[in-house]
């Protein structure tokens, strides 16, 4: 083989590696903010100048089914029709219109289901029947579709990104984990979560608008295996192949969210383990072994990270790093997530701290307002590699 050979043979390995075509070398990785308190229900009129001023490209919203922000309270009589009486999306319209209005992208998350589609259960119990979320996810890719009118006659800007649920593996967002059937346990998190996600994609994907993308998974970083424990919840890897077996087949992404599990923890560890036994956590550190799986399951799936940040310590003193760390971190973590050619999108969690204490505190904002160096070194980070 000549040197011209050997060069293709290895750029075609590394290629291999990591689960990409060589037609993937022009691929974008579009970076934004994931902070519903400030773009959704918040002050939307001042949070937007201020994503503008940081180069966000993408925010995520849920786009809540039911509870108490949700768009479909009551059961509609005609599910599909986004006129139908029953559906109040206001709230979101609001967004959409001014994400549109500042050229940012908008990723909705279907989210949460009413009582009457699940018995009168809680938000995170899956509905009783997927075509009732399937009817749903319709109606909203249809009024989202870039061509729909409001009661005034505006045309409603698209949302093209969608995301299926959020931490189905997390028993927070979706009840129960686990079932016994006989001598054995069964993971129905992925059993339902299989049938949410087709539900969301056919939805989705039935309202016939162009270039519309939706994502799988959105999962928790962590996940203990076990049944019989306090909190019951599903390892990433666990969960991606129950629900191959479970037989979830379509969707456009694969979505993850590869928190880091201590202040000591920089975006390149790797979780610790027992020795000689695999992980069974996804961080940013070993992501690759994420994407391996989802390659081996599904094939060339692209990789959508949906949620990712580090805590700052003050106020947080037990999973907080310094303000200098944090902006280091973000730097180092978006430089990963652009160097690998499967993901294409990457959101940082909070845009302002929680004012609760006990809540998050991965702002590039502190809760009273005043900036974080991860501010500019998140503005300076989108600005170098804006994508749109």
């Amino acid at each position: 083989m000549g040197r011209a050979g050997v060069i293709v043979a290895v750029v075609a390995a590394a290629v291999l590696a990591t689960g990409a075509t060589p037609g993937e070398a022009s691929r974008y990785l579009r970076v934004g903010i994931y902070d519903e308190a400030q773009t959704l229900y918040g002050p939307v009129d001042e949070t937007f100048p201020t994503l503008k001023l940081l180069h966000v490209q993408e925010i995520r919203l849920n786009l809540y089914w039911g509870g108490k922000y949700g768009v479909a309270k009551t059961r509609p009589r005609r599910a599909t029709d986004p006129n139908d009486p029953a559906y109040d999306w206001v709230l979101y319209d609001r967004t959409v219109e001014y994400a549109a209005q500042y050229g940012i992208h908008v990723l909705f998350s279907i989210f949460g289901t009413p009582g009457w589609a699940n018995g009168g259960r809680a938000a995170n119990v899956a509905p009783t029947r997927a075509t009732d979320l399937r009817n749903f996810a319709l109606a909203a890719a249809t009024r989202y579709g870039g061509g729909f009118a409001d009661a005034e006659g505006k045309t409603i800007p698209a949302v093209k990104e969608w995301l299926a649920w959020n931490e189905p593996n997390n028993p927070v967002f979706l009840m129960p984990q686990f079932k016994r059937n006989a001598k054995r346990w069964t993971v129905v998190s992925a059993v339902a979560y299989a049938k949410i996600c087709t539900a969301i994609f056919n939805g989705v994907h039935a309202s016939m608008t162009a270039n519309e993308r939706v994502a799988c998974g959105g999962t928790a970083p962590r996940g203990n295996n076990n049944p019989n424990s306090a909190r019951p919840s599903v390892s990433p890897l666990a969960f991606l192949r129950a629900v191959k077996k479970a037989g979830l087949k379509n969707f456009d992404a694969w979505a993850h969210h590869p928190y880091y599990a201590g202040p000591s923890d920089q975006p390149t560890t790797k979780p610790v383990t027992a020795k000689g036994a695999p992980a069974t956590a996804i961080t940013l550190g070993n992501i690759g072994d994420l994407i391996r799986e989802l390659t081996r399951l599904y094939g060339n799936k692209r990789v959508w990270i949906t949620e990712y940040g580090y805590q700052t310590n003050p106020p947080d003193s037990i999973f907080g790093v310094t303000y200098a760390k944090q902006a280091a971190y973000l730097t180092q973590a978006f430089a990963i997530a652009r160097k690998n050619p499967r993901i294409d999108m990457m959101l940082w969690f909070l845009l302002r701290d929680d004012p609760n204490p006990n809540g998050w505190q991965s702002g590039l904002i502190t809760s009273k307002g005043a900036r974080k160096p991860a501010f500019n070194a998140f503005r300076k980070m989108a600005a170098a590699g804006a994508v749109r």
